[in-house]
């Protein structure tokens, strides 16, 4: 018994031994481990830019602070505890305290996927990971750098479905716009601009002024637009303060040379002796050797150097933020005297009154741009560039006298002359003035009131000198234009909106009323016999053309009124199913009078499919959502009174001695002129795979757009006029939108980004007549040729798609150098023997494929970005060709014109429309490449961010087009006279695009 009791004490005094230096050891690391740490610390981005705001916390408690506006903190821990650092948009990052750490130097990286990243849509935001329609967010650090001309040129190449384009290197030019194909035939074809919400247009603000650029495509997401949603919506929002926001100025500045990007290679004065010399013989103006050596073009041209300079202040307390902002443009063209200057100024203070119950908004915006203008009216007369390039080079510039050179031939004219003795001059004025409030009576109500006041002028002179070849060679004795134009707009919006949580579901709910009202005023005159050029355009009076009923004049006042109400609600249940349903209904003064008012429904869902249980052990899908969504959109008349019956006066004639004007009808009144109305249906997924890594969406959308607008033949009697305005076509596109998003590679040093767009368009002119209106034919032209061809280039069949290119199929030459052309049945015949009848489709100028890659790079603190484009499947008629190419011309032509056609004979026919000049224009560009390299600005007092890069724009260039550039204008406008229906003509007059080279600092104090 003793020896067992001894055994257990025995053991006892064992484990009481154990337990003791367990207890030990526990209070020992207890100690450890609680011990008080007073951490302190700093968050940036990964631009090395501080974030004020920033959540720091202890995880597992509600214990934390927040980052001030130098992004610093301070916070009690202890020893062995994690910290928790978030931010919007940011990636977490999770720290263990330890004893040795008493400063932290946090860096938070942009989250890739970024489903709570904030994305403009209609009337307000929303989550990105909670939209159901298709729409395209880019970010400042994303745009396009180098030389750009306007917001558009900033995001080209970026969103999948718009197609942007800069066909042209006139300064005072920007881009051109179509988003998802042709919807209208008469309408507006360019999506409808939101600057902070106020509708504007893309050089409202400086390209460096903005912080990202929202785009709505699909139905669904415009439909809350009405009746200017149908070309979708790009909302532009500008840098602004934030409250508690430190003190910073940034300034970007940069100057840029450009040059002419491709030259056509036209022959100079020795190739002409050389032509001469072998026997060739020319009409007109190349028949004789005047003995100068003379380059026409580079007479006129230049290298353009061009500079920006904007400053942004922003900053911001508790209760008030404040930005402000100055631009200068000084940006040279690359034909001699055309220039363009603008300046923007732009003020913006947000207040926080009632314990922030009450949120006011005021912003100004002022703008003036001058530029020179070498035609009546508008910036560069590209007559001068085609007298430039088909002018014998061995004529000299200048007599002996000093006077300049001409010639007494028809549409032949000195363009150093032409373009030196024009005097012109174009001067803008904008102004907008805006205000809103926000109150928040109880938290997730908001009350918005918003009243903007837009108003642009315009005043414009240009004078012909008495040495201009309007007056030596056609005597005008001057010639000179005045003219100004006026618009005023009011801007106005109500609205109520309800954000709610319970439990797993989460509403918010919009109404409002929006109104609009405009103003257009305009008036011109000109004159001509001017005794001396000593007033230009600023003494009209002193012309004698008026006596001598050739001086002109005009005005005119035109006013439309837009009225609407809307509303929207959405709804989230447990972050996995969401629905978005709107309703707009709209009125416009612009209507017949039985349909003023329309509505204008939308309806988008949404499933996250990862959020669901069955996809919780599949780890590499980070977000998979399907959305589906449909809506009805329109596209207003695009002109006032076009409902009413009008009257106008007819030229002047000479009767009784007197000069008199008939007054005739100009139009038919329709009381049942409506909008274009398009209903769109939409499927996309998006998704984020491999925490980041991979990322992007894919849409498939079909478009209907019914009650399209077409002028047609009515009988008079009964009808006033010839022909009347009428909602009857219906226009049909399908397409698909790919993005896709890459990190190929990730290291602690270095970075690849890329980013893939791609997007396909299907279009048909589905129908064109109903029981009330018919067309005359199933077909009908748009494009011309010009002189001397003087033919249609483009027909669109009912039925088929817009685009087709239509004439002579050429298939071979005949030994004396006469296109040989084969009509629709196969038979062959000279094209001296051919008709009109023989003319069939050649082609289609819409490309049926676009394309762009975007990388980016990041190595340490340099970066480099290279962006490709790519536009594929489609055909473009060269008129350079096809009115140079051709030695039995009176005028200087291209080298190869002298090439054997079809390796057979050169041409000795006249010039014609022949498809041997209609081109596949497949191309791809390296659009833009832009090196960087961000300076360490730690050791740099007063500095937060310094960059400095260089950058090219329109680079290069593969295609097998043999034009100047491929990308043509395919967009057109409705007050082009081929109303944009014939698009892929490169023009003989257009002003070439150019190249440019770019070196730029950005700096953030």
């Amino acid at each position: 018994m003793k020896q067992q009791t001894a055994c257990f004490l025995g053991n006892r005094r064992g484990i009481s031994f154990r337990m003791l230096i367990l207890v030990m050891t526990i209070f020992v690391s207890t100690v450890a481990w609680s011990q008080k740490v007073m951490l302190t610390g700093t968050v940036k981005d990964d631009s090395g830019s501080s974030l004020p705001g920033v959540t720091v916390v202890i995880k597992g408690t509600t214990n934390g602070t927040v980052t001030d506006i130098n992004g610093s903190f301070s916070i009690n821990t202890n020893v062995g505890e994690i910290l928790k650092i978030s931010f919007v948009g940011y990636t977490s990052q999770e720290i263990q305290v330890s004893a040795d750490i008493s400063k932290l130097d946090i860096v938070l990286e942009s989250d890739m996927i970024g489903l709570e990243e904030v994305v403009a849509i209609g009337y307000g935001t929303i989550k990105k990971g909670d939209v159901t329609s298709a729409v395209s967010s880019v970010k400042a650090d994303d745009f396009i750098q180098g030389s750009v001309k306007d917001a558009a040129q900033l995001v080209q190449g970026k969103v999948a479905g718009l197609s942007i384009s800069l066909p042209s290197g006139d300064p005072t030019k920007g881009a051109s716009m179509m988003m998802r194909g042709v919807s209208s035939l008469m309408g507006n074809r360019t999506p409808l601009v939101l600057v902070d919400g106020v509708p504007g247009s893309l050089e409202t603000v400086a390209p460096e002024d903005i912080e990202s650029v929202d785009v709505l495509k699909d139905g669904s997401a415009t439909a809350i637009y009405g009746t200017r949603g149908t070309n979708g919506v790009i909302i532009i929002t500008t840098k602004s303060g934030k409250l508690g926001m430190k003190p910073t100025i940034e300034y970007s500045g940069y100057v840029s040379l450009s040059q002419i990007s491709n030259k056509l290679d036209f022959l100079d004065a020795d190739e002409l002796r050389e032509k001469w010399a072998e026997g060739y013989s020319f009409n007109g103006s190349n028949v004789e050797d005047f003995g100068s050596d003379t380059d026409w073009l580079d007479e006129i041209t230049r290298s353009a150097v061009s500079h920006v300079h904007n400053v942004v202040f922003r900053g911001g307390n508790e209760t008030t933020s404040l930005t402000a902002s100055v631009n200068y443009k000084d940006n040279q063209g690359i034909f001699i005297n055309s220039d363009n200057q603008k300046y923007t100024g732009r003020v913006e203070v947000t207040h926080n009154m009632f314990d922030n119950k009450l949120k006011t908004n005021i912003g100004i915006l002022a703008s003036e741009q001058k530029y020179w203008t070498g035609g009546d009216g508008y910036s560069f007369n590209n007559y001068v560039y085609r007298q430039a390039i088909i002018r014998n080079p061995t004529e000299p510039i200048k007599n002996e006298d000093g006077s300049w050179y001409e010639r007494d031939v028809y549409f032949y004219d000195n363009p150093v002359a032409y373009i030196k003795e024009s005097i012109g001059e174009n001067k803008y004025r904008n102004l907008r003035f805006n205000a809103s409030m926000v109150y928040t009576p109880i938290e997730g109500v908001d009350l918005k009131a918003m009243y903007a006041r837009k108003g642009n002028s315009n005043i414009r002179g240009y004078y012909q000198t008495k040495n201009h070849v309007s007056n030596t060679k056609y005597g005008n004795g001057g010639y000179a234009s005045r003219g100004t134009d006026d618009y005023v707009g009011n801007y106005g919006e109500l609205s109520a909106s309800l954000k709610k949580s319970i439990g797993a579901h989460r509403f918010t709910a919009l109404v409002g009323y929006n109104y609009e009202d405009n103003t257009y005023q305009n008036f011109w005159a000109n004159n001509k016999y001017f005794p001396s050029d000593a007033y230009t355009y600023n003494s009209l009076g002193i012309g004698k053309g008026l006596g001598e009923g050739e001086a002109g004049m005009g005005s005119g006042k035109s006013t439309d009124k837009l009225i609407a109400f809307y509303s929207r609600v959405s709804y989230s249940l447990a972050d996995k199913y969401l629905l978005m349903v709107s309703l707009r209904r709209e009125g416009s003064s612009r209507f017949g009078e039985n349909y003023k008012w329309g509505n204008f429904p939308g309806v988008s869902a949404g499933w996250r499919i990862n959020q669901e249980a069955f996809m919780q052990d599949i780890e590499w899908i980070d977000n998979l959502k399907l959305r589906a969504g449909f809506g009805v959109t329109g596209i207003n008349v695009d002109q006032n009174l076009v409902s009413l019956s009008g009257l106008k006066y007819d030229e002047y004639f000479l009767y009784n001695g007197s000069w008199v004007r008939d007054l005739i009808p100009s139009r038919n009144d329709n009381p049942d002129l409506k909008w274009e109305k398009k209903e769109e249906i939409n499927i996309g997924l998006d998704f984020d795979l491999f925490d980041g890594r991979l990322g992007g969406a894919v849409d498939y959308y079909s478009r209907k757009t019914k009650d399209a607008l077409w002028d047609y033949d009515v009988p008079e009697p009964p009808y006033l006029y010839g022909s009347i305005l009428a909602n009857v076509g219906v226009i049909e596109n399908k397409g698909f939108e790919a993005l896709l998003n890459v990190v190929p590679v990730k290291t602690s040093n270095f970075k690849w980004n890329a980013n893939f767009t791609y997007s396909t368009n299907k279009n048909k002119l589905a129908s064109l007549s109903n029981d009330k209106f018919q067309t005359t034919n199933e077909f009908f032209y748009r494009g011309y040729t010009g002189e001397p061809i003087q033919i249609e280039t483009h027909r669109i069949d009912i039925g088929g798609p817009i685009g087709n290119f239509y004439g002579l199929r050429s298939v071979d030459i005949s030994e004396d150098g006469i296109w040989i052309i084969e009509n629709a049945d196969g038979e062959r015949k000279l094209a001296t023997e051919s008709s009109t009848e023989d003319r069939q489709i050649l082609g289609n100028g819409l490309p049926k494929h676009y394309l762009s890659l975007n990388n980016t790079f990041n190595y340490k603190g340099f970066d480099l970005n290279v962006n490709l484009r790519a536009a594929l499947d489609f055909q473009i008629i060269n008129f350079q060709r096809m009115f140079y190419e051709n030695p039995t011309v009176s005028y200087n032509v291209l080298d190869s014109a002298f090439d054997k056609v079809y390796g057979k004979a050169v041409l000795s026919d006249v010039q014609r429309y022949v498809s041997y000049y209609v081109e596949d224009g497949d191309y791809l560009k390296i659009d833009n490449i832009t090196l960087g390299y961000n300076f360490k600005t730690n050791k740099i007092k007063g500095i937060e961010k310094l960059r400095v890069y260089v950058s090219g724009m329109n680079l290069f260039t593969f295609t097998g087009y043999k034009g100047i550039d491929p990308e043509v204008n395919r967009i057109g406008s409705s007050s082009d006279e081929d109303q944009g229906l014939a698009p892929g003509i490169d023009h003989r007059d257009q002003y070439p695009t150019t190249r440019s080279f770019t070196f730029g600092v950005n700096v953030t104090l």
